[in-house]
């Protein structure tokens, strides 16, 4: 089965806690501190793997997770870091942030790697906080939480020609005729129910041609198989339109010619402006005359036209030329321009607001505090709240009006706030 298109969890690793710990070696009756830092979480990259061809492996499975660090040991040993998690794809894949629909990657390449998420940092281990002053510290952190999101990955077919056209217009006769690929062949509406590729040889060159199921009115907003496969088009260079010149079905084939090409337009404008040739197939069911003033129509829509008979081969040549000489003339299209998640690349400012009756603390360094804070351990809340105070939190919420005992929440802990107390 052809998947083209899945949502999955994917979380990188969360960073090991560090250790707590003082050396208690013989005859060193009061050993300095010795804990060591915890590992850093795996991260989740993705591979544009040769071997894949569909999504078809993240159909089932919906979750995805790279290994956490091990926490931190005595005698100053680290964790290890967590395995990292690969996630191998077709090339051709486009990954989305499900939520806010921001492209996270585009792998247009063979072998292209990308880091999706990095795990999170370790903490630090009690030896890191050893001062001149402070010489026995019983404090350590605990390790970041690593990245979770849900994410869309839908595979873009890398073809360098399209072919498009109204269901039972012949593409898939064209495209088993011209290269090895056989797709499925039979006279029925939507006959193509996957995007096939195949290589087709012109001369010492060659070019991969995609064989795009039929398209019909209505289909950029999603009628018939519309949006499930024009997505598969995108990456082409050239598109070959196939028609029905003979009119089998009753069709007027400039009328399709119209309607095919204002889907492509309202679909994507990119579509419009991509170099295209008409292919008038099955004129072995025409007379000549009748040919000849179906071609002079087309051609005065500004369109090249090639009149074929695939199913015999009559005049394939002649448009492959023409088409060899057009994929080497168009550049590769630039479909999407990678985004970046704003909350997880750039440091949010420290801010303070009131939401039924909590007062919410919120910024990228302060959340961080929290969330490597161990809040059970009396030492490292008396240090989060000098690093409170240093960064102006207490006056902050002076500020925006705060009472004795009112609560407040930072990241996913909450205090009440007492001005001369540890929150």
């Amino acid at each position: 089965m052809f998947i083209d298109r899945v949502r999955i969890t994917v979380k990188s690793g969360d960073g090991g806690h560090g250790a707590r710990a003082f050396r208690r070696e013989k005859y060193v009756p009061e050993g300095g501190p010795a804990g060591g830092d915890g590992g850093r979480g795996g991260n989740v990259y993705l591979v544009a793997d040769a071997n894949a061809h569909t999504l078809m492996d993240y159909r089932y499975k919906k979750n995805y997770r790279a290994e956490d660090g091990m926490k931190g040991g005595q005698q100053n040993r680290h964790g290890k870091a967590g395995e990292d998690l690969m996630l191998r794809v077709p090339p051709g894949t486009v990954v989305f942030d499900q939520e806010t629909n921001v492209v996270l990657a585009d792998l247009s390449q063979l072998g292209e790697l990308v880091l999706l998420f990095a795990g999170g940092r370790g903490g630090r281990g009690n030896a890191r906080f050893a001062t001149s002053v402070h010489q026995a510290p019983t404090y350590a952190e605990k390790g970041e939480p690593g990245q979770e999101r849900e994410i869309r990955l839908e595979l873009k077919s890398i073809a360098d020609v399209g072919l498009v056209g109204f269901p039972n217009a012949g593409k898939s006769t064209l495209l088993s005729v011209v290269s090895k690929a056989r797709p499925k062949v039979a006279d029925y509406p939507f006959t193509t129910l996957e995007p096939h590729l195949g290589v087709v040889a012109v001369g010492e060159k060659s070019f991969v041609m995609a064989d795009i199921p039929g398209l019909i009115e209505g289909a950029h907003v999603g009628q018939g198989l519309g949006h499930e496969f024009l997505r598969h088009i995108e990456r082409t260079r050239v598109l070959i339109h196939v028609v029905d010149a003979a009119g089998t079905e009753g069709r007027d084939p400039v009328a399709d010619i119209a309607t095919i090409n204002r889907e492509l337009a309202s679909y994507s404008p990119l579509l419009a402006e991509r170099p295209q040739v008409v292919a008038l197939n099955k004129i072995d069911a025409m007379e000549d005359e009748e040919l000849q003033i179906l071609i002079a129509k087309v051609e005065a829509l500004g369109l090249q036209v090639f009149p074929i008979s695939a199913v015999i081969g009559e005049g394939v040549m002649p448009l492959l030329y023409r088409v060899m000489e057009l994929v080497e003339a168009a550049p590769v299209p630039s479909i999407h321009e990678v985004g970046q998640l704003p909350e997880l690349v750039t440091a949010v400012p420290l801010s303070v607001s009131e939401q039924d009756g909590v007062f919410v603390v919120q910024g990228t360094e302060v959340e961080r505090l929290i969330a490597r804070c161990d809040l059970d351990d009396d030492d490292s809340v008396m240090r989060l709240q000098r690093s409170l105070k240093q960064l102006k939190v207490f006056e902050l919420l002076r500020q925006s009006g705060i009472t004795e005992g009112a609560p407040v929440r930072i990241g996913q802990a909450e205090f009440n706030f007492y001005d001369d107390e540890p929150i």
